[in-house]
């Protein structure tokens, strides 16, 4: 085997065979690294391998069509087939040398992962990951390329056909789709030759233990057939073809029956054993307050997917099926929407999107849409939608708390003053918390509701009535609790204030000009506060918030009564600048107000016949809209989950917040993405050229 293996090696690297596979695999390589890693800082090769396996299926008949084609239309196969060596050594000498030659571009790629990670938060994992995937993808492929060629004397008949080969295993997914939308027994039986999707797996930062089995077995059978294809040769030579064939035949069929079966074991192991997550912030890992709620389970609750088995979301699927696995108590079902289009009609009055998933408990149910699992944000760079968060746990634990608590918490939004609507971002977030929550006109009811928690007083632009104001200051003497969110606005709004100072609190005049120009973003209204800890700032304390626009909160600290814990704050250099509307520019003027400044502040009043009333005072009506929160991807919507979640009494309260997919770019200098795509798309590929131009001409004049 090792004579065979050096022999071929020399084959590939004496002729211009091996060279122009190397410079055409690392001149796409060196393209989309540059491109994607180098100018745009993606920090991860995983997208740069997924652009490169559609254009690697030219290269890889060029490596593998003469292998075993030349050698028999050569005739130099007869020696082969009566040298004194086995069918395997053979076999494996030849793949070991295509191998070879493969690895040596894997292995320059593979350098780039550490390189890189000295220039930021690099994904390493999710890289390498990648990498092992691309070069398990490479090792098939070649397996399959050299079966090809053992059964052709033509190279262009082997590269044809190795070419067709991989083309259809990189098109069988949307093939399969054609064929039948709802999946039968053909597609199963194509999706064994969807030989991309696996790779696909291993790039999306997951270590997927049933693609690597998928690929190494399937490699195995190949060079098996490849192994049956030459015995079958070498003892026709004997005389003995009739016999032979029949044996290989039947090892063949045996082969691929055990091929099968690993791949259906592998595929049927616990979820948590099988799926591994790489990625540095740990998007597809389970945290432990899921894993304690869920493994503590005692009411059966069922997990319907509306989506086909065949067409399901990968990470969903595998993120359900850990869950799933916690719990005896918890059952799976896969209910596709052609087969029961009406389905959703016993748990929701609208069709919720494919793959949306319905949570049913004893008592109750929740729909959480498909669309709520990801957050997108808009990349105006490119004029679309970003995949930038992953709350696939979160929405499915917290629907698995609704679904079996008996009592949730109890919240009124408060309308009739043009109160600020709130955004689905936000309401989703109140539901997530497992808290009810329904609008209140003050007009309607002689009192806030007793079952009320907290109320939410959001932005209102007409003044309340004095009756409107007795009724909250009357539901706060009580014991209840407020979330309390003025505006800024020209008329005074005489009752509004009088709810605000029932915590002895006001507002500074004017507007906060934020002078530290490393707590603002782009604009001085633009605020970045300083956030103060406390149970409801924990969740962002190690991030920002944006609080644009806001106004400063005044209040005494000394008050007896009133304990008061400031939660964000502009900088000792802000400054309220009271005539905003003759104001030019952003330069202090007279009459303007020295900072620093609570932007948003908790008070916990005393009453007089024991107990509590709590409020948090944001002075901000933009701080909980989408478009804030956009500009910190998540953080503005987990705070505001954290002032509910402070406010109201929970049974069990229930939270994981959106894994953000968020890594920040790498950054170079424009010199820097020069050198580098110079030496990756020039130097190297041409040095790769030149050099087997130069062997091959050289060997020609001899």
């Amino acid at each position: 085997m090792i004579a065979i293996y050096k022999r071929e090696v020399r084959a590939f690297f004496n002729s211009f065979i091996g060279w122009l596979f190397l410079a055409a695999t690392l001149l796409m390589l060196g393209i989309f690294f540059t491109v994607y890693n180098i100018i745009y800082g993606d920090p991860s090769i995983a997208y740069t391998l997924q652009r490169v396996v559609f254009l690697f299926m030219l290269a890889i008949p060029i490596l593998t069509m003469r292998i075993l084609a030349e050698d028999r239309k050569q005739k130099t196969d007869q020696l082969i087939l009566t040298a004194p060596v086995t069918i395997g050594k053979i076999v494996l000498g030849k793949y070991f040398a295509l191998l070879s030659v493969y690895i040596i571009p894997v292995v320059i790629i593979g350098i780039a992962p550490i390189i890189l990670s000295f220039y930021g938060n690099f994904q390493v994992g999710v890289s390498y990951t990648a990498l092992l995937g691309f070069l398990l993808y490479g090792a098939f492929a070649l397996s399959l390329g050299l079966f090809v060629s053992s059964l052709t004397e033509s190279i262009i008949i082997s590269a044809v056909i190795t070419f067709a080969a991989l083309f259809l295993g990189y098109i069988m997914s949307g093939l399969c789709g054609i064929i039948s939308q709802t999946g039968n027994l053909l597609t199963k039986i194509l999706s064994a030759f969807d030989i991309i999707s696996r790779f696909d797996e291993l790039s999306n930062g997951t270590l997927y233990v049933p693609a690597i089995v998928y690929y190494i077995s399937f490699t195995l059978f190949m060079l098996f057939c490849t192994t049956q294809s030459i015995q079958k040769r070498r003892y026709s030579t004997s005389g003995k073809g009739l016999k032979i064939g029949a044996y290989s035949s039947g090892m063949i069929v045996i082969a691929a029956v055990l091929t099968v079966g690993v791949n259906i074991i592998a595929a049927k192991l616990p979820e948590s054993i099988i799926s591994i997550d790489v990625t540095s912030n740990k998007i597809y890992t389970l945290t432990d307050v899921t894993k304690e709620f869920v493994s503590g389970l005692e009411d059966d609750v069922t997990i319907y997917v509306l989506a086909g088995e065949e067409y399901k979301d990968d990470n969903l699927d595998k993120t359900i099926r850990k869950i799933g696995e916690l719990s005896k108590h918890i059952k799976i079902s896969y209910m596709d929407p052609a087969v029961n289009p009406r389905f959703y009609s016993q748990y929701s009055s609208t069709e919720p999107t494919k793959n949306s998933i319905i949570v049913a408990g004893p008592e109750r149910s929740r729909v959480i849409d498909y669309n709520d699992i990801y957050e997108y944000e808009m990349d105006y760079s490119l004029y679309q939608y970003q995949i930038t968060g992953y709350d696939g746990e979160g929405q499915l634990t917290s629907a698995i708390a609704y679904v079996t608590t008996d009592d949730m918490p109890k919240i009124y939004i408060i309308i009739g003053h043009n109160e600020l609507e709130f955004e689905g971002l936000y309401t989703r977030a109140i539901q997530k918390e497992n808290i009810d929550y329904e609008e209140l006109s003050l007009l309607n009811v002689e009192a806030i509701p007793d079952d009320a928690q907290a109320i939410i007083l959001n932005a209102p632009t007409t003044d309340y009535s004095t009756d409107d104001a007795d009724k909250v200051i009357d539901y706060l003497n009580k014991g209840g609790n407020a979330v309390i969110v003025p505006t800024w606005t020209e008329d005074k709004l005489t009752n509004f204030e009088k709810i605000l100072d029932y915590y002895k609190v006001s507002l500074v005049d004017g507007m906060i000009i934020e002078g530290d120009s490393g707590m603002y973003n782009t604009n001085p209204f633009y605020i970045l506060p300083q956030i103060n800890y406390d149970e409801i700032t924990s969740s962002v304390s190690n991030a920002a918030v944006f609080a644009p626009f806001a106004q400063g909160i005044s209040y005494d600290e000394a008050n007896e009564t009133i304990h008061y814990t400031s939660l964000l704050e502009s900088s000792p250099t802000s400054y309220s600048k009271v005539n905003l509307a003759t104001s030019s520019d952003y330069n202090k003027e007279e009459g303007d107000i020295d900072g620093p400044f609570t932007i948003a502040l908790k008070a916990v009043k005393e009453l007089d016949g024991g107990g509590l009333s709590r409020a948090v005072i944001v002075a901000t009506e933009n701080l909980f809209t989408k478009m804030a929160d956009e500009r910190v991807p998540g953080n503005n919507v987990k705070l505001f989950s954290s002032v509910l979640s402070a406010l109201v009494e929970h049974e069990s309260s229930i939270s994981i917040p959106v894994k953000s997919y968020y890594i920040s770019n790498l950054i170079f200098s424009s010199r820097v993405c020069a050198l580098v795509g110079i030496f990756t798309i020039v130097i190297i590929p041409l040095f790769c050229l030149v050099t087997g131009f130069g062997i091959w001409f050289k060997r020609r004049k001899q």
